[in-house]
């Protein structure tokens, strides 16, 4: 008698642990529904083998769940083997605060408008890809925004204006594109209490900055490598709170012997332009100067004695008109 009851205890036991799942799935079904579909429209990538029926969306590669309300709120595809384009579909992750497909080649096509819906997104990264077409105005919608990156693709057309409207934005990369046109105007009046670190070079960017940029205290610009124009000694000035400003391979022609600077520059690099003048005295005021390059420019005069002046290399001061002194040769 003992033996059968037994044997029914463990044939119970046995029953009851295939009826029911040995874990308490986390993951929201609309969300898990949602992700399926965008595994199906990559083509059913090997980088996202964990995607199974028979597991909690929660623990999936690549993939993030608010611990508070078991929503997807993280997609974050990076050196994947993938081929294809964004899916519309990422749209329908309502929570999604965090999107990056980041090192995909073979990523194509344009950054989908469903990504517009995405209102609770905080950083969007769509870099080192091959996406095409305009960088989409509807960012400027997504409030909460406050990291934009679509840097390393084959975007083109202009820079909308709009994306000053976002009142968080703190870094924004644009460069390593093909955009053209001017920069905004809108971009000395960003939104936020402090403009975003800006970064627009390896373009074909045209015209002169906008003057209203200079109404702007921005920490890092980096303009390099288009075809810029014109004069920007209104971005310098003891009040700045510039630490990095690179405006190097332009056309920028102004006079820079009277230029001030403020004392948390730590990257200035004017190389390959028209600047003349003589270099500016107050540059020896600058502690914090660790990269410093004005080569291949129209300068004379001899370089100012003092700060970290001398401790950089021949390199960085030569091919200009008649620029003499340490490190150059004497005057």
């Amino acid at each position: 008698m003992k033996t059968n009851s037994l044997f029914f205890t463990i044939f119970l036991f046995y029953f009851l642990s295939l009826s029911f799942p040995s874990y308490s799935e986390k993951c929201n079904p609309q969300d898990k529904k949602v992700l399926f579909k965008i595994k199906q429209d990559l083509g059913n990538p090997y980088h996202l083998a964990s995607w199974r029926p028979d597991t909690d969306c929660c623990d999936w590669y690549v993939v993030d769940c608010d611990p508070k309300t078991n929503r997807i709120n993280a997609l974050t595809v990076f050196q994947a083997n993938i081929s294809g384009q964004i899916p519309a579909s990422v749209g329908d992750l309502p929570y999604l605060e965090t999107l990056l497909f980041r090192h995909i080649t073979n990523i194509t096509g344009q950054i989908p408008s469903a990504i517009a819906k995405l209102t609770r997104l905080k950083s969007v990264s769509l870099s080192w890809t091959n996406l095409t077409g305009p960088v989409p105005s509807f960012f400027s919608q997504l409030k909460t925004l406050n990291y934009l990156d679509l840097s390393f693709n084959q975007l083109s057309g202009s820079i909308p204006p709009s994306l000053s409207l976002l009142p968080n934005l703190r870094e924004l990369y644009l460069d390593r594109n093909r955009l053209t046109g001017t920069i905004p105007e809108s971009f000395g009046a960003f939104a936020g209490s402090s403009p975003p670190n800006l970064f627009l070079s390896h373009n074909q960017l045209t015209g002169s900055v906008p003057k209203s940029l200079g109404n702007m205290k921005f920490t890092t610009i980096d303009l390099s490598r288009n075809r810029l124009t014109g004069d920007i000694s209104f971005l310098f000035g003891k009040s700045k709170a510039l630490e990095s400003a690179d405006f190097s391979r332009n056309l920028f022609e102004f006079d820079v012997t009277k230029l001030q600077f403020p004392k948390s520059l730590r990257v200035l690099d004017w190389n390959h332009n028209k600047l003349k003048g003589n270099l500016p005295v107050a540059l020896t005021t600058l502690p914090n100067l660790q990269l410093f390059n004005v080569s291949y420019n129209r300068l004379c005069g001899k370089i100012p004695v003092g700060g970290k002046l001398q401790s950089f290399t021949y390199a960085e001061y030569f091919h200009n008109r008649c620029l003499c002194g340490a490190p150059l040769p004497a005057c």
